[in-house]
């Protein structure tokens, strides 16, 4: 009795820590990964006494303030809207029938040999089915703006941007958080880009607190809805 209970206790610690593995953490602010970056500190030009010309505050004339360096300030416009719909239908009928007839032997079958109670007939027969139907629909929308940092200049030009933007509720904490690849023609006059001309975009929204939590389910319905469950 006493090694039934002791193997019950440690198939439950077993699970409550396999699935407490599978639970993943809430997000926090100042993540490294979306960090912002910052320029390199440039070495400072020696300052010229009565000269007009300074080089620390030249400004070019074909020259606007559009982002094109690393550590420069660029606001992305979420243009996000996607609309899924998928049907599926299936059915399989199959049926299947198989005879074995007496075997003769010397002319005669078994039942002539060895009376009417005993025969070699065989018969076999099988009837399988299946029907499986399956609909889903899903709609997102994203809109609002984020700016973000220039992370990395590519040697064809492409800017690497990130950056995340916390909001602080009465009812817990919401962010967006977006990393990818920026083309320079694709930045409006206003230093501007729509999320739609992002390559290699991830756009993270979600949230912590009282509110997220009380929309999740509990780890034991996560498991039953999962593939570990075996029925």
């Amino acid at each position: 009795m006493n090694v039934l209970r002791l193997g019950l206790i440690t198939l439950v610690f077993f699970v409550y820590s396999f699935l407490s593995g599978c639970v993943s953490l809430p997000a926090e602010p100042n993540d490294p990964a979306y960090a912002p970056v910052y320029p390199p500190t440039p070495v400072p030009t020696e300052f010229t006494n009565g000269a007009i010309y300074q080089e620390n505050f030249a400004i070019s004339l074909y020259e606007d303030r559009r982002a094109h360096r690393v550590g420069d300030i660029l606001t992305v416009r979420l243009d996000e809207q996607t609309k899924a719909k998928k049907e599926a239908d299936t059915e399989i009928d199959k049926n299947s029938n198989s005879t074995i007839a007496d075997p003769t032997i010397l002319g005669k079958t078994v039942k002539g040999l060895f009376g009417n109670d005993l025969s070699l007939n065989t018969q076999i027969s099988s009837t399988r089915s299946f029907d499986g139907e399956a609909e889903t629909n899903q709609s997102n929308s994203l809109s609002g703006n984020i700016t973000v940092t220039v992370a990395e200049v590519l040697p064809n030009g492409v800017m690497k941007v990130r950056g995340e933007k916390w909001l602080t509720l009465n009812t817990g904490d919401e962010y967006i958080r977006i990393t990818g690849l920026v083309r320079p023609e694709d930045i409006t006059p206003d230093n501007m880009v729509s999320s739609q001309k992002l390559a290699d975009a991830r756009i993270t929204y979600s949230g912590r607190g009282e509110v997220a939590d009380a929309s999740k389910a509990g780890w034991i319905v996560r498991f039953l809805l999962s593939t570990f469950f075996p029925l």
